[in-house]
């Protein structure tokens, strides 16, 4: 698969970028070339602005009803099933999602979503007439926020642009995207569907680039809110633009979260449902439970366990079907991961597993699935966020304990927690200081909201909460 496009989806056709930059594409596996895009420039931000602006404010879009957007992001939907074996595939080729994963998420899931937020328009109730105690009546009016900012990370890059695309849209807004360099191709997919979908003029719009690109697109005057998908870091700076513009903006950004095995679970059970929880793509995942808090009592049993079934795990090509972890997303994210994997062994946690690169796959960005133990949680490696399939065992000593070294981190984002005893683990997980937590597993419900707390974000995706997020409220005070 080489994709090679020379034109920018801007204002609902495609259009000649402003320069001849281009982002080169390789394959995480062969490192060889997949393809080029024109890199956007300021001048093609500020022409995707003027359009979805314009979309906005003098569109039939911004008088649509909820039903007329729910039939396009039906539309939408089916452009996007008949392109999946080919998006995909895509997705993998650029940052080495194993092909069954991103069958199930870039794929299906990302179609799920736009369904999900068709039909959550025609259903939400976007006027309220609510009595007062004052003895009149007040028309509550939700209205779309306007433009909206859209960046978007390159480890799940179609799921987390349609994370935003769906309810802006449900809600009547219009997106500017900013794609990541690092996996582009997809987005000219999207984009392909879009037009195929027949979405108004300017309603959606694509410019991939850079931070720089990024930066610009969040100091833009032209667009009203910011959703952001990436690291904390980036959150950081993007929150402080937004806070001083007193822009709207969602946040979902890293997180360190933690699995707690309580001391009745059964090991053979928490190795099944673990891999989503911490190592699906490969690590590459920011809700990742990759801090495993092990009762003491229990302590060699799990991590032996853990060693037994990391060690099975299938590392290859990611389009194979057999292929359980992949390689990383660039040559850079590699030499990242390893730093920290050498910084684990230098601040004396205890190598069981891993460590290295695996024999046999000279080319590609790939990693051995790794597991420490002996790891205290004031570690570099148990503190930040690595981003790769790298686990650290933690001892704990009761309940307490567990929960204590659970929230004794910056980030809030996923968490886990097993025990024979379902109802023992609920009561452990409503006391786990994060936004999303699994019993016995971690399910991503599309109707429920996903997002962090602390150092993981601001703001919601996903359910119903996701869709208010692109909505502003009025109050119509009504005469008596």
């Amino acid at each position: 698969m080489v994709m090679t496009y020379d034109s920018l989806f801007v204002g609902g056709g495609w259009v000649a970028p402003a320069s001849d930059r281009r982002i080169e594409v390789v394959n995480a596996t062969t490192e060889e070339s997949l393809g080029s895009v024109p890199e956007a420039g300021e001048a093609d931000v500020d022409r995707a602005v003027a359009a979805a602006r314009q979309a906005f404010d003098d569109s039939p879009w911004a008088t649509a009803s909820p039903v007329e957007r729910g039939d396009v992001l039906n539309r939408f939907a089916d452009a996007l099933e008949k392109r999946g074996e080919q998006l995909t595939r895509a997705v993998s080729l650029q940052n080495g999602m194993p092909l069954s994963l991103s069958e199930q998420f870039e794929g299906g899931y990302a179609v799920a979503l736009l369904r999900y937020y068709a039909a959550l328009a025609t259903s939400t109730e976007f006027e309220e007439r609510r009595p007062s105690p004052l003895g009149f009546d007040t028309l509550i009016r939700r209205s779309p926020v306007g433009v909206v900012g859209a960046i978007v990370p390159w480890n799940y890059p179609v799921v987390l642009a349609v994370t935003k695309i769906a309810p802006a849209l449900a809600a009547g807004c219009t997106v500017v995207i900013k794609p990541s360099p690092g996996t582009v191709l997809d987005s000219f997919l999207l984009a392909e569907a879009a037009e195929e979908a027949g979405v108004p003029p300017g309603v959606l719009n694509w410019v991939p680039g850079g931070r720089e690109l990024g930066a610009y697109l969040v100091s833009h005057p032209g667009v009203d809110k910011i959703a952001f998908t990436g690291s904390t870091a980036a959150g950081r700076l993007i929150g402080e633009r937004c806070g001083a513009m007193l822009r709207p903006v969602s946040l979902e950004l890293g997180g360190k979260s933690a699995a707690v095995i309580l001391d009745d679970a059964d090991l053979n059970k928490v190795t099944e449902g673990l891999f989503f929880a911490s190592l699906a793509n490969n690590g590459q995942t920011c809700m990742a439970c990759t801090r495993i808090l092990a009762p003491r009592s229990r302590y060699d049993e799990v991590v032996e366990s853990l060693a037994g079934w990391l060690g099975g795990l299938q590392v290859g090509d990611p389009l194979e079907p057999s292929t359980q972890v992949g390689p990383l997303a660039s040559a850079e994210h590699r030499e990242r991961v390893e730093g920290f994997i050498a910084k684990g062994r230098a601040e004396g946690a205890r190598l069981v597993l891993g460590g290295g690169r695996p024999a046999g796959l000279e080319r590609g960005w790939f990693v051995q699935p790794t597991l420490f133990a002996d790891v205290d949680n004031a570690s570099t490696i148990a503190r930040q966020e690595i981003f790769g399939p790298v686990l650290s065992v933690i001892a704990y000593d009761g309940d307490e304990d567990a929960v204590r070294i659970a929230n004794d981190s910056e980030y809030g984002l996923g968490g886990s927690v097993w025990s024979a005893d379902s109802e023992r683990a609920t009561s452990v997980a409503r006391s786990v200081q994060t936004g999303t937590v699994g019993v016995n597993g971690y399910v991503i419900d599309l109707n429920a909201p996903f997002g962090g707390v602390k150092a993981s974000g601001i703001g919601r995706e996903f359910g119903p909460e996701a869709l208010a997020g692109y909505l502003q409220l009025k109050s119509i005070y009504l005469p008596a």
